[in-house]
């Protein structure tokens, strides 16, 4: 059991996995931020545009 727990410590075949694991989900967690902060800012720019047009045309908000 004990040469088996020190094979198991002692082996690097999965650690780069795990690097690319770690560094796939960072940048889902940045990608997830970056869509929902221009999510919010595209449909307020969105939402003036469509006034504007609305206005220009003759109609109310």
């Amino acid at each position: 059991m004990k040469k088996w727990i020190q094979r198991l410590w002692l082996d690097e075949s999965g650690q780069d996995m795990a690097e690319y694991t770690l560094l796939i989900v960072l940048i889902a967690i940045a990608a997830v931020g970056s869509v929902t902060a221009f999510g919010t800012n595209a449909s307020a720019g969105l939402s003036n545009a469509a006034v504007g047009i609305n206005t220009g045309l003759g109609g109310g908000p």
